[in-house]
This record gives structure tokens, C-alpha cells and sequence, in this order.
């Protein structure tokens, strides 16, 4: 029997993650990676006058002046968020009651429609009930944004670590440099460092992050 979903409290952040079905590359090209991130900057709020299919369509500049006008009325804020081939990650702040459901479901149910129909496919595509994993501290909220940020360089997508703030699918570039995806809110994790430059070399400092290897592990996963 699948366990009780637990309600995520509002202004609550979570590490929330889900993986492809059978390791299906649900992710597999730039054309699905940008489809997704548009799905992502749509569903974060909750209030639209226009349907996706209408907003997918809209110039960048458009784009922005509708996240200006809904930015009140937001279901979460992304503090940092990671597309792989076959899994994604998101830190997330719930600003409404079932806001990261709602949020997840409508991000997951939309990109599914979009991956069958262009493959001629039916079914699901990620496993079941996304995971979820609390942030107690500011300590953990740090380490996982950089565990996230490193996901392309440390499963080996993003050979040279130099290239990573290149990887155009993670949250990483607009933390380090302006971007033309404004989805995420940079200025919680941010605030904690000098800046930009500061928080650069935290996730680059690889010595560090292999000494905080287990207790990573620990903080984003449940035993």
C-alpha cells in the first residue's frame, strides 16, 4: 500500500526530485529541455489569463512583463532547480497550501502530454509521487542548492567543470550570471554570500564538497 502524503507546509522549502520510469531519457534534446523550462516558469504561479499553449508562443519580453504581473500571486519560488536526462531536481519555498503539488503535478502532467505526443506514446513518464526532503537550516539549504548545481559535472554530463556555468538547463547561470530564463528566486541563497563571486567558489570548491559528501547524502535523502 503507498504511504500517507504528508502535507509540505507553507513557507516551508523542500529538495523535491523525481526520476524517469525505467531510466527512460525524458529530457533528449535542447527543444525538450527549453519545452520544459517554459512549463516550469508557467506553472510556478498560480493566476493566468492565457493558456500555456498561448504563453509558449509570446516574445521573451512578453514573457517577463506577465512573471512582473503574476509575480504576486505565486504558487512557489524556485530557489534553485536542475533538468537531467532522466531525473530533475527543484528547492522550492511553498507559498500556498498545496502550492508544490499543484506546482509538480501540472509541471509533470504538462510535459507528459507534450513527450507522448511528440513520440507517439502513451503512458507515464517519471515514477509515481515526487520525493520531498525538508530544509531544516541554512547550512542545508546551501549544500543542496550546490549538490543540484553539481549534478551535470558530477555525473559526468558536463565534462571540464569550467563548462558547467554553460549548462543552459539548471539554475547555476542565472545565479552567476544574468540569464534569459528568470525563473528562479536567487536572492534567498544569495543572501547568504558575499555574492555571486562568493558563492561560485563554494560550489567550486571541490575538496569541501567531497568532505560534505555524506552528510549531503544524508540531508537529501531519507534513510
Amino acid at each position: 500500500m503507498p504511504g500517507r502524503f504528508t502535507p509540505l507546509i507553507n513557507e516551508g522549502v523542500y529538495h523535491v526530485f523525481n526520476r524517469a520510469i525505467t531510466d527512460l531519457t525524458v529530457f533528449q534534446n535542447r527543444r525538450d529541455y527549453i519545452r520544459a523550462m517554459e512549463t516550469i516558469s508557467f506553472y510556478r504561479f498560480s493566476k493566468f489569463s492565457h493558456r500555456f499553449s498561448y504563453y509558449i508562443r509570446l516574445s521573451q519580453t512578453k514573457k517577463d512583463e506577465i512573471t512582473n504581473y503574476q509575480s504576486p500571486h505565486q504558487l512557489v519560488d524556485i530557489l534553485s532547480y536542475c533538468l537531467m536526462p532522466n531525473h530533475f531536481h527543484f528547492l522550492i519555498r511553498q507559498n500556498q497550501e498545496f502550492g508544490i503539488q499543484k506546482f509538480i503535478s501540472q509541471f509533470s502532467n504538462s510535459y507528459t502530454r507534450y513527450f507522448n505526443t511528440k513520440r507517439h506514446r502513451v503512458g507515464p513518464i517519471f515514477q509515481g509521487t515526487f520525493k520531498s526532503v525538508e530544509i531544516e537550516s541554512q547550512e542545508q539549504l546551501i549544500h543542496v542548492s550546490r549538490y543540484i548545481h553539481l549534478n551535470p559535472y558530477s555525473s559526468g554530463l558536463v565534462k571540464k567543470y569550467s563548462d558547467l556555468v554553460n549548462y543552459q538547463y539548471s539554475s547555476y547561470e542565472e545565479f552567476i550570471h544574468p540569464s534569459n530564463f528568470h525563473i528562479c528566486n536567487v536572492d534567498t541563497i544569495l543572501s547568504l554570500f558575499s555574492g555571486p563571486e562568493e558563492y561560485a567558489r563554494f560550489v567550486s570548491d571541490q575538496s569541501d564538497y567531497q568532505r560534505q559528501l555524506e552528510i549531503v547524502k544524508h540531508l537529501l535523502f531519507d534513510p
